[in-house]
Formats: C-alpha cells, structure tokens, sequence
C-alpha cells in the first residue's frame, strides 16, 4: 500500500502540466509536492463516490423488478452526469441475461453470538438457487477487461451467510430469524465498463474464511481492550546510585560482637 501512495504521488507529480514553469521556484516545487502527496486520497475518495453510485443504482434496479418505489432513472442520469454510464449498461446487460430475481436488496444482518452486523448488497434467486451478492466496482486492465476481485471479499460473502437475524423494519427495531443461510451461493460480482464479471466462493473452503473472519473479530476486540487498558508504555526515572567511596548500606550496618 505505501507504495501505491507513492506511485500516485509520482504519477501526479509528473503528470502535472506546470511542472516545466516552476522548477525553478522552491516555493511553487514545495506546493507542487504538497498537491501530488494528496493524489492518493484524491483517487481512493473520487472512487469510493463512484462506488457509490454504482451501488445505488444496482440497489433501484433491484427495486423496481420488485415493484417498489425507486430511484433507477435519476441514478443511472447521475452516472452519466458523471462519465459512468457505462457501468449502468453493463450491469443492465448481466441482470438480463443471469435472470435476477431479487428478494432482499441492501439487507442489513446482525450476528449476536459473534457481535457483528453488516449489510448484503442483494439477496436474489438465479436459476432457482439463493444467492448472496456482493457488489464490487472496478476499474478496467490494459487489455479491457475488469479487474479482479480480491480474495476477502469471500470472508465477507461468508460472514453474511452466518448472520443470525436480518432487519425487517428499522423504524420499529424489527428483526426476523435469518432465512437465507441454508447453503446458499455466495457470488462476488465485479462491476466494470467493459463487462460484469460474477465469481462464486469456492464452497469447500468457506469455513477457514469464516474461521479468519472471527478471528479477525476478536484481534477487533482485543485491540479496543487494549486502547481502553491505559497507557502501555510508562517512563522510567534514572536510577539514583550512591555516591562514589560511599560504603554499601550493608556494610554500614552496625554489628556488635559480644
């Protein structure tokens, strides 16, 4: 990660069309420097707002196959609005041909043996099989395609499908007894502007990602126990030595013979 921060400040740097005009001001290479140092949080947060919308517009999708209220216009012109249409064409095209059929869109889950709660993008039927999905945007390779999903995403797919209870009404504080848990198919699907690429978690190796997952759990915990403890480190006064040709306090005990 340190260096893909630094790639990107690189890059920015670089890329930056004053850069010739102020070579020769310390002041204006120190702004110059300040600005690239910033790339990195400028790209993850322009990608997490992109993120965004391309889940909210999965989420109306999946609203109006069930005939409920939405947004699906208004978010897919907000994705043009911003270059992004792509994605919502994608998607459109992968939903058509998988056959989606969504029962619980953002659906949030709650585990109290373990203490965790999180939300599912999409609980939906495919095929006559539940499937859990998790939604990922991506960007695009070299070669045009979308790229990869990374492995944690299956510990994730693997603590929804634990979950104890889900949510039926958060203005009541409604719960229900979690119904999709039984052997469901846990998919990642990836998001791109070339192609939606969906992937199943392998099912005869969840259980060491949901063993990882709860380990991760408690590290979570024991960690917040340790902030919470106090102060780890305390510092330690010199150490206050007698004097030079002073006798050892033994050695100045008084000892009568008789």
């Amino acid at each position: 990660m340190d260096g893909w921060f630094s790639y990107m400040g690189a890059s920015s740097l670089a890329a930056d069309p004053e850069l010739p005009s102020i070579l020769g001001s310390p002041a204006k290479v120190r702004q110059a420097i300040n600005k690239a140092s910033k790339a990195a949080e400028v790209y993850r947060d322009a990608a997490a707002a992109r993120g965004d919308r391309v889940h909210t517009y999965c989420e109306q999708v999946a609203l109006r196959a069930m005939g409920r209220p939405h947004r699906m216009q208004e978010c897919r012109e907000d994705l043009a609005a911003n270059g992004e249409q792509a994605f919502a064409a994608r998607f459109d095209e992968w939903w058509e041909l998988y056959r989606v059929e969504p029962l619980a869109p953002e659906i949030t889950v709650w585990n109290k043996t373990v203490g965790y709660a999180g939300t599912l993008d999409l609980v939906a039927r495919i095929n006559g099989r539940i499937c859990l999905i998790d939604y990922k945007t991506k960007g695009t390779t070299r070669d045009g395609t979308v790229k990869a999903l990374d492995d944690k995403v299956v510990m994730q797919l693997a603590a929804g499908m634990k979950a104890e209870e889900s949510l039926v009404d958060p203005v009541a504080g409604e719960w229900e007894p979690w119904k999709y848990g039984d052997s469901p198919m846990l998919l990642a699907v990836a998001i791109g502007e070339t192609e939606v690429r969906p992937q199943r978690a392998n099912p005869d190796i969840l259980k060491h990602h949901w063993w990882k997952f709860c380990a991760l759990r408690r590290v979570w915990e024991m960690s917040a126990d340790v902030v919470a403890a106090g102060q780890p480190l305390l510092p330690v006064a010199p150490p206050v030595f007698a004097s030079a040709g002073a006798a050892p306090a033994a050695a100045m005990t008084s000892t009568k013979l008789a």
